[in-house]
């Protein structure tokens, strides 16, 4: 009796799990969604980029101000970045730095900011090259400056 009331039970159980075409929805729904998501986070994780260069080109320019209350002047194309983190021997008794709480950081896509004095526009110019790290461009590649 044992026998025949398992195969009772065993005969009427349906088996779980998902059929295949059940999995296929599934992962084409989850690559529609992939494909029209993943663009729009990799152009934001671009504006972002751009966001952080124009910070640090915002805070260079403040320490810049500083140095030139202290010193009477800006630091010359020579002396660069670098015056506000170590006194330049032209600078003299004057200096009162540093300026910057940490090392001169490279821009967001890992590229050295340029420094000019004087500037184009201006007594000074701070420049991030862009993505590309080449002068002129368009978008990400754009140059960021100062001026």
């Amino acid at each position: 009796m044992d026998v025949a009331k398992n195969q009772a039970v065993t005969g009427s159980r349906k088996a779980g799990g998902f059929t295949l075409l059940e999995l296929l929805v599934v992962i084409v729904i989850i690559g529609l969604l992939a494909a029209y998501v993943g663009p729009k986070y990799f152009a934001q994780l671009g504006k972002s980029e751009v966001t952080i260069a124009k910070a640090q080109i915002e805070a260079f320019e403040k320490s810049l101000d500083t140095y030139r209350l202290d010193v009477g002047r800006y630091p010359t194309t020579d002396e660069g970045l670098a015056a506000l983190l170590t006194a330049p021997a032209t600078a003299g008794a004057k200096w009162n730095g540093p300026y910057l709480k940490k090392g001169v950081p490279a821009d967001p896509w890992g590229h050295p900011y340029q420094y000019r004095a004087p500037g184009t526009k201006g007594e000074f110019e701070i420049v991030s090259l862009g993505r590309d790290g080449q002068p002129g461009g368009s978008g990400e590649d754009a140059d960021i400056s100062s001026q």
